[in-house]
């Protein structure tokens, strides 16, 4: 089931399965400003990344001597999750573990998504709350996907309010692990404009960490800002599908990622990963701004 707010600015829908947005409406102009899942390119609009962000190196973890097998990006972007609260600006879903989640993840959790809407911004909340009685780790991410052309919409990058020169990207191994190799990758930067295309998305996301931006935004052809996501996160992704010439890109805060080619496996020692102790809660958000 889908849910909708609006105000006199936007109309946002979520649905109820991944707890994911479906529809960003901009009513100035109608605009849809989200990628409308045609799986011909690729067949979600912003999911979730949860307990896992990327892949576990040959997609395994260890914890307490057992190993654990998950698929890239965690389970809870395909979960059902429950409404909890509706009001005319804001909309908060839930997830709690259970059996099924327990073969691929250890750890009970409750998993709290809100969306709240305040003019021309929606403020994407997560929260993780541990629920066990001992020390728990996981990876949290966002995966929005914003419809624009690759070859004529451009991306700046900004560090509290001041364009970036460059930007340093760390590019997924070609081993087809998924996991990341030892190559990086820096752009000059315009003014703090990356200029995209199929070619620079040919090894996967640009994983870029240490902070280096906590705005991006995505401008048109005409040189003007059509939406900025800003964050707080560690580390974020850009993303368009390899080889497919997608219709959109992907602006991804992420507290976590992938594991580095040739990993331990062990859990509590991934880069990036976050702990919670027992009955401690971790919130977080970022937003999404229209012009």
């Amino acid at each position: 089931m889908n849910y909708t707010i609006e105000n006199d600015k936007i109309k946002l829908t979520v649905s109820e399965h991944g707890a994911e947005i479906k529809s960003l409406i901009r009513k100035s102009d109608n605009s849809e400003i989200m990628w409308q899942a045609d799986s011909a390119f690729w067949g979600r609009t912003s999911p979730v990344l949860f307990p896992l962000v990327g892949n576990y190196y040959d997609k395994k973890s260890v914890y307490n001597g057992k190993t654990y097998e998950m698929g890239q990006h965690g389970f809870a972007r395909d979960m059902d999750f429950e409404l909890v609260k509706e009001s005319t600006d804001e909309l908060e879903f839930q997830l709690k573990d259970s059996e099924a989640s327990k073969i691929k993840y250890p750890f009970a959790f409750v998993l709290t998504l809100s969306y709240k809407i305040t003019g021309s911004t929606v403020k994407v909340g997560w929260k993780v709350e541990n629920t066990n009685d001992e020390t728990m780790y996981f990876s949290i991410g966002g995966h929005p996907a914003f419809n624009c052309d690759l070859d004529t919409y451009t991306l700046r990058f900004e560090k509290s309010g001041n364009t970036n020169s460059k930007i340093t990207a760390n590019i997924i191994s070609g081993d087809g692990s998924g996991c990341l190799g030892s190559e990086q990758s820096t752009f000059d930067l315009d003014n703090g404009i990356l200029k995209m295309s199929d070619e620079l998305f040919s090894r996967d996301a640009l994983i870029i960490e240490n902070q280096q931006s906590d705005t991006v935004t995505l401008v048109n052809p005409e040189g003007k800002d059509v939406l900025t996501v800003a964050f707080t996160a560690p580390l974020f992704g850009v993303w368009s599908p390899v080889g497919k010439h997608a219709p959109f890109v992907c602006i991804e805060p992420w507290y976590g990622r992938c594991d580095r080619v040739g990993f331990n496996q062990k859990l509590e020692e991934r880069e990036y990963g976050n702990t919670l102790s027992a009955g401690e809660t971790f919130a977080v958000s970022y937003d999404i701004i229209l012009k």
